[in-house]
């Protein structure tokens, strides 16, 4: 599909203006002269919990128990997620071992 020049220009001008928008709105609402309402302090501390636990049940959704390989990749990497996560408290060494991991897993041991 071939786009006109002025489809594009708008194209990429409502999507950077949605950008600056949402980096900018935060410090214009909540300057840092003003006191943060509590619900959005609660909302900063519950969502990234909340959305990770979002994240761990849309990609484990369609996982079948019944079916070979029994949904071991998914548990392996799951418990080797969690240990490494407790032992060395690394978010990105945890996510990161995880979905190689699993990428190993599926594509070499369980075909």
């Amino acid at each position: 599909m071939n786009y006109t020049l002025t489809q594009l220009f708008t194209f990429f001008g409502v999507v950077s203006v949605g950008t600056i928008l949402t980096r900018v709105l935060p410090f214009l609402v909540f300057p840092e002269n003003r006191q943060i309402p509590k619900y959005i302090k609660y909302l900063a501390d519950i969502l990234p919990f909340t959305i990770i636990g979002m994240l761990v049940v849309y990609c484990l959704k369609d996982v079948s128990f019944v079916k070979s390989p029994h949904s071991l990749p998914e548990v392996i990497s799951i418990v080797v997620i969690a240990v490494l996560h407790i032992w060395k408290k690394n978010t990105l060494l945890s996510i990161g071992v995880g979905a190689l991991l699993y990428m190993l897993l599926v594509q070499y041991i369980f075909i």
